[in-house]
């Protein structure tokens, strides 16, 4: 028997539904990260092929780690001369694509979400965001971010109640 083959197939296949999972989490606060899709994308691809690189073992690496490579990287990315250059030339606002890009939701609900999401203070929409959509544990979160716990979770709490303010509108 070929257990080599089916050691592969099983790894491909975890590989695939974790990424089938976590892209769209990732994609998400990469956009919010990044200045254009392009360079969202490709926070994406460097953070999980880092993160992988950083295990022992061929299989996915822990989302939270991810999460934080994502962010590391897009720091270093916004420091960049080459990233100022991109920004003058392309804005995260001037995209065509939605941050929140369902299929169900109607298209104007989600220009009005991702335009609060924009308001809303950095260290809260962090918070908000990992949890929400990147269905993170506040341990992941804490991880991810590189503070406390109980921080993660009051600024979760905080963050939830800009985002009500600012929603008041959309969602009544």
């Amino acid at each position: 028997m070929n257990s080599g083959s089916d050691n592969e197939n099983s790894a491909d296949s975890e590989w695939q539904a974790w990424l089938g999972k976590n892209a769209p989490r990732f994609l998400l606060f990469a956009r919010y990260h990044a200045r254009c899709e392009e360079d969202a994308q490709d926070l994406v691809q460097d953070a999980v092929v880092e993160a992988w690189g950083r295990q022992r073992s061929g299989a996915p690496p822990p989302v939270a780690l991810v999460f934080s490579t994502i962010r590391r990287r897009a720091i270093d990315l916004a420091r960049s001369d080459q990233s100022r250059s991109v920004r003058e030339t392309h804005s995260a606002r001037e995209t065509s694509e939605l941050w929140f890009d369902s299929g169900t939701e109607d298209r104007e609900r989600n220009l009005l979400l991702q335009a609060a999401m924009s308001q809303m203070v950095d260290i809260y929409r962090d918070v908000v965001t990992l949890k929400v959509w990147g269905e993170l544990t506040f341990a992941e979160i804490a991880e991810a971010l590189e503070i406390p716990v109980n921080t993660a979770a009051s600024r979760y709490r905080y963050g939830l109640a800009e985002l009500r303010k600012l929603t008041k509108e959309i969602f009544p």
